[in-house]
């Protein structure tokens, strides 16, 4: 690999990073650096509401402190709206996005009236009311299209995770037309993330497991963009009690940076690295580059 290679975190600024989330910023900091390559820091802010005014700094210094500091200043999806709107006037001048005038109601409505109920933590697959037009509703959100026009239009993604192997995900039946800009007026994470991605050169996306059912939505998203598709690396995830994702909704504390090194070597533990024994997180990382080459081969 050379020096082209361009890795990233990009945390939401909603609470404090944990464990879990710790664990995600290294090995996207590893991966970057045994490949030779750049480490860039994204604050995906996008979703304002659920969003904490100063967090983003907290995070920022909390990954100072373990000694990941991004190659590049920091870049705010806040700032990035002008760039997503001229993403989703291409999709909709190439018919690939339309405007959608369903609530919640109405597609789980539909869904159940064709015998196809929405379970509890299921997703509702959006059954394409909308996409032959809007039937005198008002536009609400704007959604692409999840099928090719024509029989036989199912899009089924293949790709390949370099820690899970060969993945597919039949994009029409499983998720359905998903939503680009929503009825809030807020951008969807899909759109902006494919986006920054591509703005920022990423070539190499190590993130959590959790996030690999949103791949498929993303390459697909690629293709329709003509824009590149990164390497994937989805790594292992730190379960809370209840035997879900650690996160702040099932009671994930703060890190405690009172001992950094520590901290650095519980999430290397999640992701089968050797023990490490060093005086500083510095020193910690500089060994933990070449342990990580030796156990995670580059694409």
């Amino acid at each position: 690999m050379t020096a082209a290679v361009v890795g990233r975190f990009a945390p939401s600024p909603t609470g404090p990073l944990h464990a879990g989330s710790l664990v995600a910023a290294l090995a996207s900091w590893l991966d970057a650096r045994a490949l030779h390559g750049r480490w860039l820091l994204r604050i995906e802010d996008v979703d304002a509401p659920r969003c904490l005014p100063g967090m983003d700094r907290v995070i920022v210094q909390q990954l100072a402190a373990l000694g990941l500091l991004s190659d590049e200043p920091p870049l705010w999806q806040s700032t990035r709206s002008a760039a997503y709107q001229a993403a989703l006037e291409r999709l909709l001048a190439a018919g690939l996005a339309y405007p959608c005038g369903c609530t919640r109601r109405d597609i789980e409505r539909t869904l159940a009236a064709a015998g196809r109920p929405r379970t509890r933590f299921e997703a509702a697959v959006y059954p394409g009311t909308c996409r032959a037009g809007l039937h005198g509703r008002a536009p609400r959100a704007i959604r692409l299209r999840s099928c090719r026009q024509g029989a036989g239009g199912d899009i089924v993604i293949d790709w390949h995770d370099r820690r899970l192997g060969a993945q597919q995900q039949h994009v029409t039946r499983a998720v359905g037309d998903f939503v680009l800009k929503r009825a809030d007026g807020l951008w969807a994470y899909q759109l902006a993330v494919v986006v920054d991605d591509a703005a920022q050169g990423v070539t190499h996306v190590v993130r959590g497991e959790d996030l690999a059912d949103n791949t498929p939505r993303q390459i697909l998203l690629q293709r329709a963009l003509a824009l590149p598709t990164p390497f994937y690396l989805h790594t292992p995830l730190v379960l809370g009690r209840d035997g879900h994702k650690l996160s702040k909704q099932n009671g994930a504390a703060p890190l405690d940076l009172a001992e950094p090194v520590r901290a650095l070597q519980a999430a290397a533990a999640v992701l089968g690295l050797p023990p490490i024994a060093a005086p500083t997180p510095a020193a910690w990382l500089q060994q933990a580059v070449p342990a990580w080459a030796g156990i995670m081969r580059g694409p």
